[in-house]
This record gives structure tokens, C-alpha cells and sequence, in this order.
């Protein structure tokens, strides 16, 4: 963590194993979302992620997704099936990235990065599936919400630091 001041500066692991260095979304906004396949929430939240990504991914938004399997055992599945099942029933075409650990000792360097910028009134750990952190162009979290706050929901916010009307 020392030293690591914006989300440009992780490195992560894509769901074929691969190094992903996250500074090639500087001058990007992003949302970045712990995502799962079983969950009451993955309907509304994948329809809405793809909606969302759809309307801004040529004015500089991303959406980037990490499968976590801590809440429920709501994504059991290897990356490949959460690919597949994201791509097929959802037609996400932002990067899913290797399934992670969210909360706890293991969890992954970026996650522990997120929270501890973001903390607050939610206390550090994530609550649940598709808790989301808004990102701005230079790196920085600049907001947090709740598993249940809905994409769309949130649209104003990414227009605002997209700078688009």
C-alpha cells in the first residue's frame, strides 16, 4: 500500500491470469464493482452496468468488474463461467477481472486500497455483492455506494465527471 497514492498505481489479474497494469484507465472514469452470479442483485445490477456502459463508454467511462465469492457463495464459478454467463445473459463488454477477496486478510491489494479511501460511514468492509466505487480521470475514489444503490442511480454522477450534459 505505501506509496500507492490512485488506482493507477494496482496492478491486478484478468480472468485468464494476466497482468493488468490500471494505469492504462488514466484519463478514464470508472466504476469499479465486486460482481456475482447468484445473487438476488445480479439481474438489475449486470442489466443496468451494461446500460450504463453502453451510453458513456465512448465519452471515457469504464466498468470494471471483480467476481467475488465471499457473500453468500454467490459466485462459485471458475472465471471462465463468470465470463460466459456475464458475456451471454448480460452481453458485458467491459473487462472482468480474476475473482477476488474483497474483506479480510486476503483480500485483494486494490479492494483494501478502495476501502481504506472510502470507509466512512459503510465502516471498511464491503456488505455484500455489487458494492460500487466511483473513480475519477486521475485515479482517485471519490465516491462509494451501497450493494443496493442501482447503477442508474448513479448516472448524474459519472455524467458530472465525465463533464457530459
Amino acid at each position: 500500500m505505501a506509496g500507492k497514492t490512485s488506482i493507477h498505481d494496482f496492478t491486478v489479474k484478468d480472468a485468464k491470469e494476466n497482468d493488468v497494469d490500471l494505469s492504462i484507465y488514466k484519463g478514464k472514469v470508472l466504476l469499479i464493482v465486486n460482481v456475482a452470479s447468484q445473487c438476488g442483485l445480479t439481474n438489475s445490477n449486470y442489466t443496468e452496468l451494461s446500460q450504463l456502459y453502453e451510453k458513456y463508454k465512448d465519452k471515457g467511462f469504464e466498468v470494471l468488474a471483480f467476481p467475488c465469492n465471499q457473500f453468500g457463495g454467490q459466485e462459485p464459478g471458475t472465471n471462465e463461467e463468470i465470463v460466459e454467463f456475464a458475456c451471454t445473459r448480460f452481453k458485458a463488454e467491459y473487462p472482468i477481472f480474476d475473482k477476488v477477496d474483497v474483506n479480510g486478510q486476503n483480500a485483494a491489494p486494490i479492494y483494501k486500497f478502495l476501502k481504506s479511501s472510502k470507509g466512512g460511514l459503510f465502516g471498511d468492509n464491503i456488505k455484500w455483492n455489487f458494492a460500487k466505487f466511483l473513480v475519477d480521470q486521475d485515479g482517485n475514489v471519490v465516491d462509494r455506494y451501497a450493494p443496493t444503490t442501482s447503477p442508474l442511480s448513479i448516472e448524474k454522477n459519472v455524467k458530472k465527471l465525465l463533464g457530459v450534459s
